[in-house]
């Protein structure tokens, strides 16, 4: 059965790039700022470049946190790439200026700690055990990034032993970043897959294929 998807446009973000990477992959793919298709695809890709207080500002005006938060609260499926991903986090803090962000994960995404800003180019991942986003995806694949913030630390959690924790995947830029999260309904990666050849791809269709 085809699966649909929804890329959200609240006005950020590689949305045709994403778009016809999502097609690849075989789901039934729409570019919308409608709440109501958002709700009822089986999936919701929430993309994002540029600032963190931008995004969240163009993100909350559009109704998208209450959508990402509706679907959560319901396990459906989301998955935040670059700054869609950073807004998931509490809050961001851009030269010296802290903007609050969607709460779904604590942390603070800052300015990375490397001596060239951005982070702009091919870099290599360290996923864990138990993966869905990387399966099948050799330990030594690339995966392209463009930022100068991201999450330094993770500090979430679980609320007891019965629960699973997230799975986190790192990279290093200077200083280890988080580079993607799994958690239940909620994914994300800092990279771009749909700019990241057929590593990103295969990224892609993992997700897909958990719908």
């Amino acid at each position: 059965m085809t699966k649909s998807v929804v890329i959200l446009d609240y006005g950020s973000g590689n949305l045709r790039s994403a778009q016809r990477a999502l097609e690849r992959t075989g789901a039934d793919v729409a570019v919308t700022g409608d709440p109501h298709a958002a709700l009822e695809a089986d999936g919701l890709v929430v993309p994002g470049v540029g600032a963190f207080a931008a995004c969240i500002e163009g993100l909350r005006a559009a109704g998208g946190d209450r959508v990402i938060g509706k679907r959560l609260a319901g396990g459906r499926p989301v998955l935040g790439i670059c700054v869609g991903m950073q807004v998931l986090f509490e809050r961001g803090v851009e030269h010296g200026a802290a903007s609050e962000g969607c709460g779904e994960w604590p942390g603070t995404v800052e300015r990375l700690q490397a001596p060239i800003v951005p982070h702009m180019g091919w870099n290599t991942l360290r996923a864990p055990e138990g993966t869905a986003l990387f399966a099948g995806i050799p330990a030594d694949e690339r995966f392209y990034f463009v930022h100068s913030y991201g999450v330094l630390d993770w500090t979430l959690q679980p609320a007891s032993s019965r629960i699973a924790p997230p799975l986190v995947t790192w990279s290093t830029h200077g200083t280890p970043f988080v580079a993607a999260v799994e958690n239940g309904p909620l994914s994300a990666t800092q990279f771009h897959p749909e700019k990241s050849g057929e590593a990103g791809a295969r990224v892609l269709a993992n997700w897909v294929g958990t719908l």
